[in-house]
């Protein structure tokens, strides 16, 4: 508009006195001058409002990918949190399986040591019977031995002084 203004002032004075069929031309001039100037104007009006619109496509653009963004991201936290989750509860499971297992091996352990350990005392106790019911035999035949032998010495003994006796009597009558 401005460019429209300073061609009418230049027009004026350069020729004031000027023809009227000058005038004409130069309104005619103007004219589309003036068309020009204002589709000018309208384009630019109308390239300011599409760069604006543009540039909201953009923000807005840039907020959706933003928001694409985050929600992605809370997702990913997500599924890290529920993996961390599952991993320590496989984890909490499987140490009380093991715990579990552990006492009953210690358990098994504990019993099967009691039982051997009975059963070495049975056989301690089974085997030292044994010895004592073998040493009192070996008693039992020693003393079994001694009299039959102390038996047989006093039947000899008396055997000899019988016979000493009657070989006595016979050379003494």
């Amino acid at each position: 508009m401005e460019g429209r203004q300073q061609a009418s002032k230049a027009g004026e004075q350069a020729e004031p006195q000027a023809v009227k069929p000058a005038e004409e031309v130069r309104e005619k001039a103007v004219r589309p001058l003036d068309e020009v100037l204002g589709r000018a104007e309208r384009a630019y009006s109308a390239y300011m409002e599409a760069q604006k619109e543009v540039a909201n496509v953009y923000r807005e653009n840039e907020l959706q990918a933003e928001s694409a963004c985050k929600a992605s991201e809370q997702r990913a936290k997500s599924a890290c949190d529920d993996g961390i989750k599952r991993a320590l509860k496989t984890r909490d499971e499987v140490t009380e399986q093991s715990r579990k297992a552990c006492e009953e091996a210690l358990g098994q352990a504990e019993r099967a040591y009691s039982k051997a350990k009975e059963q070495a005392e049975t056989d301690c106790r089974e085997s030292e019977q044994q010895a004592k019911n073998a040493a009192d035999e070996n008693v039992k035949q020693a003393l079994r031995a001694y009299e039959s032998a102390k038996g047989k010495a006093w039947k000899i003994r008396e055997d000899s002084i019988a016979q000493a006796w009657k070989i006595y009597t016979r050379e003494a009558a």
